[in-house]
């Protein structure tokens, strides 16, 4: 107690107004007084509004990454420093909003100077059970990152073995027929796909039953040298339900799904999933490795004009739910609907005079 109460002392030390170069003075001053009672103090600032959030600040836990986390063992601080002209009031509420969320299932993080929004599922003695209540805190998650102005893109991961083992059977094993329907079951993993910006599913590890189904409800898959995908819901006595049925086929074709969704356990390895086109890639060296690259993969998609990523990636999902006539029609409406776009006007430009484009997401 006696070494929280000094830390909180550090914390509070620190000036309720401060610009950005104090901010990293006192955050410095502070990781140092206490690096040796294995704390670690980081004060990051995140977007126009200048908006500071006194970051990580618990036992055993160091490096530069903010993780909601942080406030369940020590009170989380924020500071305002001075504010730009350009204020984004609505992308500081979202900030706030983040460090009041207690998610008890999912680590959330912002990294790549909160460009990319990083989403650990952390339930690993279950092997990372896809629970209720862990997948409507992925979804708040989700959309929250969604509305953030600054976060380009997304990335979902899973701690220990396993990226998601299945659903909990625990929990919707005694539920009648009456009691899915009307509860309309799993129907909010569907929010997901209305994500604007892209979800990347770093897959380490076991991604079977409902884990493969958040898989490919992502826009890309990175897969690990170890990562497993499977549909066993036969063998419980019940079918894939969350889209297993509907995707699975468009990524491997009809008779490689029919066989890992008829006997259960056909279950395809990383290196035949990258073959069938069902992940990206795959990506050597641990989870560590994985997430790295994935978030990598993020950051670079979150450099570019987000409006026209978020039309990329709705004329390529319009290729699932639409023939190729009607899907070539929509895709030439959005690619016209770029040049409505400052930054396509940017971009083209830039090219032009062999410069790198500096995009405004507007």
């Amino acid at each position: 107690m006696s070494l929280i109460r000094s830390t909180m002392r550090i914390l509070r030390s620190i000036p309720a107004t401060c610009t950005p170069a104090a901010l990293r003075a006192e955050s410095a001053a502070a990781s140092r007084t206490i690096k040796t009672k294995r704390f670690a103090v980081k004060c990051r600032t995140y977007g126009a509004a200048g908006v500071a959030f006194q970051e990580r600040v618990r036992l055993g836990i160091s490096g530069e990454r903010w993780n909601s986390n942080a406030r369940r063992s020590v009170q989380t601080f924020r500071c305002q420093s001075q504010a730009t002209e350009d204020t984004n009031q609505t992308t500081t509420r979202l900030h706030g909003r983040l460090l009041e969320k207690d998610y008890e299932d999912i680590d959330v993080e912002l990294v790549e100077k909160g460009t990319v929004g990083l989403i650990y599922l952390d339930r690993p003695k279950s092997l990372n059970a896809l629970s209720d209540a862990l997948m409507y805190e992925v979804v708040d998650a989700c959309q929250i990152f969604d509305k953030m102005e600054e976060v380009g893109a997304i990335v979902i991961t899973g701690r220990g073995k396993a990226f998601a083992a299945g659903a909990d059977i625990k929990e919707m094993k005694d539920k009648t027929f009456q009691e899915a329907q009307k509860s309309r079951i799993f129907s909010h993993w569907n929010v997901l796909t209305a994500v604007r910006k892209p979800i990347i599913a770093a897959v380490n590890g076991f991604a079977l039953g409902g884990g493969c189904e958040l898989a490919m409800a992502c826009d890309i898959i990175l897969a690990g040298e170890k990562a497993l995908f499977g549909q066993p819901e036969v063998k419980l006595g019940t079918i894939p339900g969350i889209g297993g049925t509907q995707r699975l086929i468009r990524e491997v074709g009809k008779s490689r799904a029919m066989e890992m969704i008829l006997t259960g356990e056909a279950f395809m390895n990383a290196q035949e999933a990258a073959q069938k086109g069902l992940v990206s890639r795959v990506v050597p060296g641990d989870n560590d490795a994985l997430v790295a690259e994935a978030i990598q993969v993020a950051k670079s998609i979150a450099a570019l004009s987000r409006p026209t990523i978020a039309m990329a990636k709705e004329a390529v999902n319009a290729a699932y739910e639409l023939g190729l006539s009607e899907g070539i029609k929509r895709e030439h409406s959005l690619f016209c609907s770029t040049f409505a776009l400052e930054d396509q006007k940017e971009g083209m430009s830039a090219f032009v005079e062999k410069r790198d484009a500096q995009f405004k997401h507007r």
